[in-house]
């Protein structure tokens, strides 16, 4: 199952599995409660572990969030990503809509002349709700809530995740953009 995936990468699980048996034996599988999404990633991570330990000298651990956006009537059974303008209305209000998908946060670990390591950590969620910055302001003073409890901890927990993982912390040199200053 793994090899027709492999090979169909980008594409649809039953395209990718080319016939019903194979579609049906991969969505038992991903549907599967005895198979996680760690257990699935520990095999890349012990890879990056691998190559990491062949290196010597710094190694750039590059932290940020990916959004994959799917296009639904109804967001709700993915997840939303943000809400965003769309024109404007007869009565000349502002139209928004939800954009559905779902976010991705990884840190990828590459030497400093550019060769990728593989991944230090990966975090994949979707959002039930979204509120903006103006409009969580307006109901929710954000320095009374514990860093654990934000979305933005990704930041920092993935710089303990993957310091943890290569376990030589003045060798990391971690990167990311303005929304890592945290």
């Amino acid at each position: 199952m793994l090899e027709q995936l492999w090979q169909g990468v980008g594409e649809s699980i039953p395209y990718a599995c080319q016939d019903w048996a194979n579609t049906k034996a991969a969505y038992r599988f991903l549907a599967n409660d005895k198979v996680d999404e760690q257990q699935l990633l520990e095999g890349p991570f012990q890879s990056t572990q691998a190559c990491f330990a062949e290196q010597t000298g710094f190694i750039l651990i590059l932290h940020d969030t990916t959004e994959f956006s799917y296009q639904r009537e109804d967001p709700e059974p993915i997840g939303i990503t943000k809400i965003i303008p769309n024109g404007k209305s007869m009565l000349g209000q502002a139209r928004k809509i939800a954009k559905c998908g779902m976010l991705i946060h990884s840190s990828l670990a590459v030497t400093p002349a550019g060769l990728p390591l593989g991944l230090a950590t990966i975090k994949f969620w979707t959002r039930k709700h979204f509120k903006g910055t103006t409009a969580l302001k307006r109901h929710v003073n954000s320095t009374r809530i514990p860093i654990e409890q934000k979305e933005s901890y990704r930041w920092i927990e993935h710089v303990k995740q993957s310091t943890h993982l290569f376990d030589i912390p003045n060798r990391c040199v971690h990167i990311g953009d303005r929304e890592s200053d945290l």
